[in-house]
This record gives structure tokens, sequence and C-alpha cells, in this order.
């Protein structure tokens, strides 16, 4: 490919909207272009990269047996409406009519529509296991857009979806399609993580997160450095060593005034944070078949001062996995006698419902509020002071230096950007559109399914997000743009270093190596900004001085200095590092 041929379009300076990094070096590198917020055209040198991440993607899934199809991006909202995802998936969804006033949806994923095809095309166990993919575009209406490709509306994904005879065999398709992942994911050349995943209301222990390293991503990565333990925080166990001290110290309330919070509480009497405990009240309604709420349980969570509650884990605590929210602030003084800030579980004005961390419920001589303005309770112990609490759960989020919960170390957090998740589904919705098969005795059974996505225009954003410096991008060869840039200097101009370039063009291009030269005659210096920007990860310079000593330089996206080699060796030259 010649520079003169393609279109590259370069920016010095990045659009003031693009708030990361990835957003600015794909604005600048000419990658894509906004049209709308969340909304970007790809360009040439943007969906190059597109093309590469998706045949990755595509080799592995079919290496894994997974069958590639097309599923529509509008879809019949009846679909939808069976599963009973039209009016429950939210405002993401994004609702249309056609001119005969019938619904559809533009898919933001495709479940509906791929148990539709399992229902009317697998009918017998003799047809199972059975993996589709596809590779297409989604929609999600996202309130506000954001980061460029990382957050937009319209986005590219791969979805693949399994249907199976039993769990066990949703298992082994779930773990054959975490293996694709994980080669995927290393041809990519990318740092990341497979960490454990929170299933949400669908239950099971199957769900993975594939999570690209950056010190800029939205999600908390939780993972132990000696051992392979890995989770994300709202599903990573916080474990609590040891058991409960005796008591030392006498129950004393004490006056805090003006210190509502842990830290405060905590400098003004001199002592760790580590020894407070904060008051988070929630509270459960009971509603009738009418909607209405006829009762509302009020429950009092304790966690330690340094710590910070999981809803996700609250969620699953019993009593609360139907639902809870954060009470009123009339509830809190109904309840309490006294405004947040000062609260406790000893002395309640009305009963409430305990349930401790499992760290605060072996503390001992603790601080907590005493129920009333201006006061906290110190020397506060369990089975003297106050009743064990109703119930002992894990509600907090691990932070850096816990036990593993693998017993093999400690654990650290990271950064991560979630680019792919595999998803055990069961029957959610083989059930609900009565999607059946025949098993060995005609008899009627449900479908396992399985559920497992890629971000495919994410990946840039992320891989850009871990892999740039102060010049631009730097992408693994795997997915740039281009392989390798040849840059003549002086190409308009002098016969001999456009012969040799051309040469050494056509020599690597003989041998599949995805080329650019630079035919454009620029001035060295804008030539080597605008393909550092761009991130090839190899650069060949051909000089009239270099090839007067039958030379040329080859350098790397991450070296500092380039290395001088022979001409007659540079295409093997190339092709070594890049197969490195």
């Amino acid at each position: 490919m010649k520079a003169s041929q393609f279109f590259i379009a370069t920016l010095k300076e990045a659009p003031a909207d693009a708030e990361v990094i990835s957003h600015q070096l794909m604005m600048r590198a000419g990658m894509i272009k906004r049209l709308s917020a969340g909304i970007y055209n790809y360009m040439p040198m943007g969906l190059r990269v597109i093309r590469k991440v998706e045949a990755i993607i595509r080799e592995e899934m079919v290496r894994a047996g997974a069958v590639e199809l097309l599923m529509p991006v509008v879809q019949p909202a009846e679909l939808w409406q069976e599963s009973g995802r039209f009016q429950a998936y939210g405002p993401e969804l994004l609702r249309v009519k056609d001119r005969h006033e019938r619904d559809f949806v533009v898919q933001p994923t495709s479940e509906e529509v791929i148990t539709d095809i399992a229902r009317q095309e697998l009918r017998s166990y003799r047809q199972l296991p059975r993996n589709f993919f596809h590779i297409q575009t989604k929609f999600r209406d996202e309130r506000r857009p954001r980061f460029g490709v990382m957050r937009g509306r319209e986005f590219t994904m791969k979805d693949a979806y399994s249907f199976d005879r039993d769990r066990e065999g949703a298992a082994k398709s779930y773990d054959l399609m975490f293996a694709a992942y994980k080669r995927i994911f290393d041809r990519f050349g990318l740092q990341y993580r497979a960490v454990a995943a929170d299933t949400g209301a669908i239950g099971g222990d199957l769900s993975h997160e594939f999570q690209v390293i950056a010190d800029t991503g939205e999600d908390a990565i939780v993972y132990c450095p000696t051992s392979d333990y890995a989770a994300n925080v709202e599903l990573a166990e916080g474990i609590a060593p040891g058991e409960r001290a005796s008591a030392t110290e006498a129950m004393a309330k004490t006056p805090t005034p003006g210190k509502s919070t842990c830290a405060d509480v905590a400098v003004l009497l001199g002592l760790p944070l580590q020894r407070t405990v904060k008051s988070l009240v929630l509270a459960t309604d009971e509603k009738n078949d009418a909607g209405d709420i006829v009762k509302s349980t009020v429950w009092l969570l304790l966690v330690r001062g340094d710590h910070e509650l999981n809803e996700i884990k609250t969620g699953k605590v019993e009593g609360l996995k139907a639902g809870w929210r954060f009470a009123t602030v009339a509830e809190i003084e109904d309840h309490f006698g006294c405004k947040p800030g000062y609260l406790g579980p000893i002395g309640t004005k009305k009963p409430v419902k305990v349930i401790a961390d499992r760290i605060v419920a072996k503390m001992s001589d603790f601080v907590c509020g005493a129920n009333d303005a201006d006061f906290h309770l110190t020397g506060v112990n369990w089975g003297r002071d106050l009743p064990e609490p109703d119930l002992v759960a894990d509600i907090r989020n691990v932070v850096a230096g816990d036990p593993s919960p693998d017993g093999k170390g400690v654990l650290a957090i990271q950064r991560g950007i979630e680019v792919g998740h595999v998803f055990y589904l069961g029957t959610k919705y083989s059930k609900s559109m009565n999607a059946t098969y025949l098993d060995e005795n005609g008899k009627p059974q449900l479908m396992e399914m399985g559920c497992y996505g890629i971000g495919v225009t994410r990946i840039l954003g992320a891989a850009i997000e871990q892999n740039h410096d102060a010049r631009g991008i730097v992408w693994p060869a795997a997915i740039a743009p281009f392989a390798v840039v040849i840059c003549p200097i002086g190409y308009d101009r002098n016969d001999d270093v456009r012969a040799a370039a051309t040469q050494l063009h056509d020599a690597l291009e003989r041998q599949g190596i995805d080329v650019m030269l630079d035919d454009r005659g620029e001035r060295p210096g804008a030539m080597f900004a605008d393909w550092e920007l761009i991130g090839v990860p190899l650069r060949v310079v051909i000089s009239d001085r270099g090839l007067k000593a039958g030379t040329v330089e080859v350098q790397g996206r991450r070296d500092d200095q380039a290395s001088t080699v022979a001409l007659a060796e540079a295409a093997a030259l190339v092709k070594e590092r890049l197969s490195a």
C-alpha cells in the first residue's frame, strides 16, 4: 500500500471534547470522526484495525467450533416482549415504529433472535451442542456517551450463543469459549486478566470478564500476585481472619461535636480509622397486588470505618434479595431518633435488623454512633454491650492487602477495561420463549444457553489506553493498521531512494507483510510524527546518505534508537522482528 493511494488525515491537536487518551489519539490519528454524540465514522485507518480484530476473533471462534451467521440490527419487538425485556431493558433500548405502527428495536444484543432461531431449527438432542456467533453493529442509547469508542452509542460486538442439552454440556461449552477468549486476547498482544464476575439475577457460578489492564480503566480488578485468583471488585470475597479479641475497655458515651464521619471521629479521638464502625440504613418494602407498599422493614448494615459497602453483595443477603433501597431521612429518624451521622446499633428507638460485615462481627472495643447528635460510643463489644448481629455477611469491597480467598497470599487491586464477557445463561431465555428440544425419550426439554461477547470497537480504545506514549499510539503488531512503514527521505526528488523504497515495499508485500510506503514527499520530521502518532510497530528509513553506505535504519515504535542494517538484509530483519 502506498500513502498516496490511502487516506491519512492526522491532527496536531485533539478536539476539546476528547476526554481520555484513546479518544484523543484516535481523533488525532484520523481513525474516527464524530458524527453525533456517541456515534462515529470509522475512517480507513481505524477500519483497518477493526478488520484485524475481527479476523482474529473469527479465526478463534471457528477453531472453537462456533458457526457464523448474521442477525439483523433492527428486530421485531414481539420477540423482546416475549422474553419480557421490551419494557424491562430500560431507556437504553432504542424503540422505533415502522410505517404500519409496528414496534421494533434497534438491537443492543441478540439473545431473543438467536433463541428464536434455535427453537425453530434445533429440534432434536442429536443437533446439540451448537454455538452460533456473529459480528454486528449494536446500539445502546446511553444517557451520557463519553470516552470516544469506549462508551459510545453505536458500536460493533461479537456475540456468540451456545445451546446444550443440560447444565453439564453447557459448562463444557463455556470452557471452550473461555479457552477461545484467552487465545483471542493472547493474539491481540494485550495485557489482560480473566476475572470471576457477578452473575446477577440469573445466578449460578459461571461468569468471567476479560479486562484489559489500564490505569485509566473504570473497573477495579482484584487479584492475588502469588496465585491464579482474580475477580472484579463486585464479586471478590472479603475474608475476616482470626478470632474476636476479648474486651479491654468499658463502653462510654463520648462527645464528638460536629464529627459525623468515621474519619473525623477517628482523628478527634486519636484512634485508627480501623477501630470505627459506620452505619448504613436500608429498607425493604412489601407491596400488595396493586403495587402499594403495605409494610417496610428497616435494616442497619455495619461496616468498618475504612471500608465501603458493596451493593452487589448486599443484594445477595437473605432478606434483601428481593430488592432494597436506602432508607429515607424520615425513616432513619423514626427508627433511630437521630439524624444520620451519629447512628449505631445500640439504643435504637424502634427495632431494626442488624447485618454486620464479617470483619465488624470480629471487632472488639470499637467506636460507633450513639444515636444522639454529637456523640459516639467507644469501647463497644459484642455480647456485652449489644446482642450478636441478626446476620453476619460479606458486604464490603475488599481492599489491597486483604487475605486472598484461596489462602495463597494477599490481594492487590489494579484498574481494567472490560472488553469481553463469558456468561452461563441457563434457561432464562429458553424458558420464556419456549425453546425446547426432544430428548432420547422423545420428551421436550429446555435448552441450556450461554452467551459470550467481545466489544470489537472497544478493543481499539482499550488497546490505546494500555499502549501509548507522548508521541502517540503504540499498537501491538497483530492489530496495528500497518505492520511496517517505509519512510523514504526525498522520495519525490531522488531516484535511488525511490527505487530502493519501492523494491523493499514490493519484497515485503510478496511475503504477506502489511506494509505502507509513504510516497507523499513529506519532510522527515512531519512524516515520522505522523507514523509515530498512528502507532505503526516498525519503521524503515531510507535516505540517500544511507544508500551510499548500503544501509537503511530500522526502528521499533518502542525503541529509543534505530538500528542500522544492510539494505539487502532489511526485509529479513523486518520479518524476524514482526515474528518475534
